[in-house]
């Protein structure tokens, strides 16, 4: 069990654009899957990206089988590794809600996603992952999934009047 240091907003390394993972199945990999599981699941996250450890690879983890301390009225999502995403936005549908980030600690914004995607990408084995989904679930895939392409969920906000530090909103 090996729990990371996570970055915060402000680190270069953030805004890299991760590289694609070339070699499945591999010790290495299954080590920084665990890695990020572990490191996720000690921060109550809802999932977390390979480079908000600073690893520079295209590689998330999300989802639980317990509800999440941090999103507790939030629907369960299946746990998932996810590795060399895309994701297609199905229709023209967005979707503003809450949104908070292990590596923006303490704040909360709404932020605007598609309502519906279909992402794709491939197991810890190379075995290929197609799903459609909506709500919570596409949330959390796309605010993953963004950390693999250098944002974070501030960079996507739109009205600054609905972000701030969780305990001044309360």
């Amino acid at each position: 069990m090996a729990i990371h240091s996570i970055l915060k907003m402000g680190d270069p390394r953030l805004l890299r654009l991760a590289q694609p993972i070339t070699e499945f199945g591999t010790a290495g990999l299954h080590q920084q899957v665990q890695d990020l599981w572990d490191t996720m699941q000690a921060a109550s996250g809802a999932g977390l990206a390979a480079p908000q450890i600073g690893i520079d690879l295209q590689l998330v983890v999300f989802g639980s089988e317990d509800r999440n301390l941090r999103y507790p009225d939030r629907p369960l999502v299946p746990p998932t590794v996810l590795i060399n995403p895309t994701i297609t936005p199905l229709g023209d549908s967005e979707e503003e809600d809450w949104e908070g980030c292990l590596s923006v600690p303490g704040l909360r914004a709404k932020v605007p996603r598609w309502s519906r995607i279909r992402y794709q990408g491939f197991d810890v084995y190379g075995a290929p992952i197609d799903r459609s989904v909506d709500g919570f679930h596409a949330r959390v895939v796309q605010h993953e999934c963004d950390h693999l392409w250098g944002t974070l969920y501030p960079m996507r906000v739109r009205d600054f009047r609905q972000f701030g530090y969780v305990d001044a909103m309360l």
